[in-house]
């Protein structure tokens, strides 16, 4: 499967080339991505696939995802808003917004949709659930990883790894999915 994913982020190329190892993937390059006005993951992850096949390249299938971190302590937020709510320093402002806060209950969630050429869709959703440590730990993954901690798992994202990730993120629940309807 050759596919182009709608992002202009290396490190998202370099997490899809982990969880799609049977495909060729390839960033959606110089393009000026519009801005992600959708109410739902899905919206988002559909416009950009969407976008990526009015400018790409015909005969590759288009792959985007949107993602977001889901708070019960913030009444479900930031969820679809999260990467404009982070602005870059998502784990400072996640752990000032709960302050002491005693339900520190969250879950990751990602909706993947990929285009083929001829138009179809498939698609394929992952949810991650889990709680938000007092304080950051580890150094894999990126985002809110230093300090998310799995349902069943003493430790957050960053200190069990990538490899860890790459079976069990919400994006890795996804890809299965994903690559289930393809």
């Amino acid at each position: 499967m050759n596919a182009v994913v709608c992002s202009g982020n290396p490190h998202k190329l370099e997490e899809f080339e982990v969880l799609f190892p049977d495909w060729t993937l390839s960033l959606l390059e110089g393009a000026a991505f519009p801005p992600e006005t959708g109410r739902t993951y899905l919206e988002n992850a559909r416009g950009k696939a969407a976008f990526g096949r009015r400018v790409g390249p015909a005969d590759r299938w288009m792959l985007a995802d949107d993602s977001g971190i889901e708070v019960v302590a913030l009444g479900g937020g930031p969820g679809v808003q999260t990467a404009r709510w982070a602005e870059g320093r998502h784990v400072e402002k996640l752990l000032a917004a709960l302050g002491e806060t005693g339900d520190r209950r969250a879950r990751y969630v990602c909706e993947l949709v990929a285009l083929a050429p001829d138009g179809r869709e498939a698609r394929g959703t992952g949810v991650l659930d889990g709680t938000i440590a007092l304080g950051p730990a580890g150094s894999e993954g990126f985002g809110f990883d230093p300090v998310f901690v799995p349902v069943g798992e003493a430790s957050t994202v960053a200190e069990l790894g990538d490899a860890w990730k790459a079976e069990h993120s919400h994006r890795a629940l996804a890809a299965r999915a994903l690559r289930d309807a393809v």
